[in-house]
């Protein structure tokens, strides 16, 4: 689970768009462009590349 303080200064690297959290699936969803980014071992994987 990611504590609410990084999540608070996390965006989209991409659009610097807002991400919305999602703990049961493991994944930062970012409102704007929605592009999807993986969180493993409760670290967001906040590579453009390895969004989907």
């Amino acid at each position: 689970m990611l504590k609410k303080e990084l999540l608070e200064i996390l965006c989209c690297p991409k659009c610097k768009g807002d991400l919305l959290y999602e703990p049961e699936k493991e994944k930062l969803t970012c409102k704007k462009c929605s592009r999807v980014y993986p969180i493993k071992n409760d670290i967001p994987i906040m590579l453009v590349d390895d969004a989907q």
